[in-house]
């Protein structure tokens, strides 16, 4: 008897015109509504036309609801899937990888998809990802234009859809070679604009509804997720970061060194690493107090890291000690540098309270890989045992270091 109203229930969806998908949708709903009122073969047959009936009056009636309900489980389910993509990094360059991609998948004629983080303060958009529908990542195809759509969904913070560029006034005036249709989407987080993800079409016309609200998803997840990753990278450079000076610390040393030392065991170059030590420094303390002291090493330490390689690493190693580590450097690149120091420090001026103008000199010992140390701890050992000696017999001058030292 169940296969008989199964029967009559299929019938009449076909009657109504809905597809096989929505059928067995239906039906899956029809038994478990019977299991659960555990009527089984107790139908009896005169009670089928009613049924019939029912089926027409109630679920055929609340058809737009069912599928609405598939719209939102198919959303729900979108949803709990970019999250887990999205949060499975902190790093922000595979977030914003993972966003433009989770794009293009949900919008299957699409043709390119950016993002750009946004800072509200300066009012200025930076390149974040890209990918194109042949796969290529991590390239700007358009410059964002001052009156474009990037920055206008930036500051408005609202979606923008041009559904032909050729006829819209955002884009009057592009090249002719720009075409089809785009949308830009704001990525906010706490009503505050963090970035614009825009996704492009070759075609023109509307979005669809469905397309929408799948990219509204991703893009509320995308919000979180890069807010998220923002505030890891902050914690982590916090961590590695002096307090005082804001120049990289003690443990940001400890694992440039160790990086190096990989690359040069690599690559076959060379590094340096120079312990650098201000002489005369107590005067300031003992006479004008801590604080005074702190303005000074503030101000010098920062003043010496300008000028830098960006490819070099300046640390304050703890007091008034740097530490320097130059990329792919031998000893004669090494001394121009350290003489360069010097004249730096000479031309430096900071206005004591009492009007007084500075003047502080600085020694220094220089370690070189391989040459007088294989290990991070050989060479901080090596150069601090050069700077000793320079202290000692020659200050204001920096020593080459005696190879090779027992561990720090």
């Amino acid at each position: 008897m169940q296969t008989e109203v199964e029967r009559i229930i299929k019938e009449t969806l076909r009657e109504r015109g809905i597809d096989t998908p929505e059928q067995d949708f239906i039906m899956n709903l029809f038994d478990s509504v019977m299991a659960t009122l555990n009527l089984g073969n107790n139908i009896k047959t005169e009670d089928m036309g009613k049924i019939r009936k029912e089926i027409s009056s109630h679920i055929l009636s609340n058809h737009h609801l069912l599928s609405m309900l598939r719209q939102q489980s198919a959303e729900l389910d979108t949803l709990r899937r970019l999250s887990l993509h999205l949060s499975s990094s902190l790093d922000l360059t595979t977030v914003l990888k993972t966003v433009v991609s989770d794009a293009m998948d949900l919008l299957e004629d699409s043709r390119t998809a950016h993002i750009f983080l946004y800072n509200h303060e300066e009012d200025l958009v930076e390149f974040g990802a890209a990918r194109d529908k042949n796969g290529a990542k991590n390239k700007s195809y358009a410059n964002p234009r001052k009156d474009g759509l990037t920055y206008r969904v930036a500051r408005e913070g609202k979606r923008i859809i041009v559904p032909d560029i050729h006829d819209h006034p955002i884009y009057e005036g592009t090249p002719p070679e720009w075409y089809g249709s785009i949308l830009g989407i704001p990525l906010k987080f706490e009503k505050k604009v963090v970035g614009v993800m825009s996704i492009s079409r070759a075609s023109t016309g509307e979005f669809s509804d469905a397309n929408l609200r799948f990219l509204d998803l991703l893009a509320e997840q995308a919000a979180i997720a890069i807010s998220n990753a923002r505030i890891h990278a902050q914690v982590r450079k916090q961590a590695k970061s002096d307090t005082l000076t804001g120049l990289p610390n003690r443990r940001a040393l400890d694992e440039h060194l160790e990086e190096q030392i990989h690359s040069a065991h690599r690559t076959g170059h060379s590094f340096a690493t120079i312990m650098m030590d201000l002489d005369g420094f107590k005067f300031v303390n003992d006479k004008y107090g801590h604080p005074v002291g702190d303005r000074v090493l503030r101000t010098l330490f920062n003043y010496l890291a300008q000028g830098l390689r960006t490819s070099d690493f300046l640390a304050r190693y703890g007091g008034d000690e740097l530490t320097l580590v130059l990329h792919k450097s031998d000893l004669p690149a090494t001394k121009l540098v350290t003489d360069k120091i010097t004249e730096k420090l000479q031309e430096f001026i900071f206005a004591l309270p009492d009007g007084t103008k500075l003047n502080i000199g600085m020694s220094g010992g220089i370690a070189l890989y391989p040459i007088h140390g294989q290990t991070s701890s050989q060479l901080l050992r090596a150069a601090d045992e050069a700077l000793y000696r320079s202290k000692k017999h020659e200050r204001g001058s920096f020593t080459i270091a005696n190879p090779p030292t027992g561990q720090l």
